[in-house]
């Protein structure tokens, strides 16, 4: 592999910056159960597959589209991962200043994942482009907004923990990791690292049940180093960090993850959220009144909302709520990005219930 070049150049010190050590395209898709019995794995989790795999599993959606859907092609192709999601979530929609510090291949889904990125305004010259192909993952949307995830990385081009330097992370006030960036040796644990050096705080995002309970030493380890100010899981996800804990409820999750972070969210889904700073607690129910297409994302735009909240210094009762609805918005439509609909139903609500916008 050849030696790596950047994408682009940075004008001004970003706010944020996200980890996403690959760059990863979404096939998004609504499908039926039957189709969805030939997938290997959990339903409504997230595991890897070969490329075969992975294109089978297209060739099969072309088969099984969704009865009635109102949209003209069967697979959605867009920009994808989690940091990604969270990133065009704040720079695109709440115009704060955020750069993506990772890798992607010089392919064409790489130079469409660059494209769709700047779009929502996310500095990318901290990206690095390298020989070889961009992750790619199936999305798989049924009826009800529930979605199964089917990445193929095992070919992608990746940045390794000793790429790192302490200038991608220069002058920035957060730092966004994403339990997903386990899979990379050392890499979440650097990047938290110089961030530190750079006085920023730093955010976690669990990701899912399945990256938790394959990394659980690694991921509790770094809690213990304090060195995470922010930390969201849902429900599954802290069940599996308190080891599995059958009576686990959302307060008892919440209580174990105020252990090791000064700030701690667990995300309820349509139940809203329950969060802590310190020792305030809040409860907050999700907003109503949108439709549900696509769950993608909704944990990724939630993080969103709540970090916007965060960086403007507002109470955490309000950072829940901005959470809430971001993540609203985001399920609106296929794709873990808010489309401009989206955007104008989240600016919408967020005046009516009294939540400041800010230009960061």
């Amino acid at each position: 592999m050849g030696a790596a070049s950047c994408d682009g150049d940075g004008e001004r010190n970003a706010v944020v910056v996200g980890l996403q050590p690959v760059a990863l395209v979404d096939h998004v898709a609504r499908v039926d159960w039957a189709m969805l019995e030939s997938v290997p794995g959990e339903r409504g989790g997230s595991i890897r597959v070969t490329a075969t795999e992975l294109e089978d599993i297209l060739a099969q959606v072309n088969k099984h589209v969704l009865p009635n859907g109102d949209f003209s092609s069967p697979i959605r192709t867009l920009a994808g991962g989690s940091v990604a999601n969270t990133l065009r979530g704040l720079a695109g929609g709440l115009g704060v200043r955020c750069k993506m510090v990772g890798a992607r291949g010089n392919d064409e889904q790489g130079k469409m994942f660059a494209t769709s990125m700047r779009s929502f305004q996310v500095d990318l010259s901290c990206l690095r482009v390298k020989s070889g192909p961009t992750g790619q993952c199936v999305c798989l949307v049924d009826a009800l907004g529930n979605r199964t995830m089917r990445p193929c990385l095992s070919d992608a081009v990746r940045l390794q923990a000793s790429e790192l330097t302490r200038e991608d992370f220069k002058g920035i006030k957060w730092l966004v990791l994403n339990g997903y960036g386990f899979y990379g040796e050392e890499l979440v644990e650097s990047a938290a690292h110089l961030a530190k050096l750079e006085g920023a705080l730093v955010s976690m995002d669990l990701a899912s049940f399945e990256v938790v309970r394959n990394f659980r030493p690694r991921l509790l380890k770094l809690l213990q180093s304090r060195k995470v100010d922010l930390c969201f899981a849902n429900e599954d996800e802290a069940r599996e960090l308190m080891g599995g804990e059958p009576e686990s409820t959302p307060e008892s999750a919440l209580k174990f993850l105020s252990q090791y972070c000064n700030n701690a969210v667990v995300m309820l889904g349509s139940k809203g959220c329950i969060a802590r700073s310190g020792d305030e607690v809040v409860r907050a129910k999700a907003v109503e009144g949108g439709s549900v297409v696509d769950t993608t994302g909704a944990g990724d735009l939630f993080a969103s909302g709540f970090l916007y909240g965060m960086i403007n210094g507002l109470s955490l009762d309000h950072c829940c709520k901005l959470g809430c609805c971001t993540g609203a918005a985001v399920v609106q439509d296929l794709g873990g990005e808010i489309k401009q609909q989206g955007k104008k139903w989240m600016l919408q609500n967020m005046a009516s219930m009294g939540l400041p916008v800010f230009q960061a």
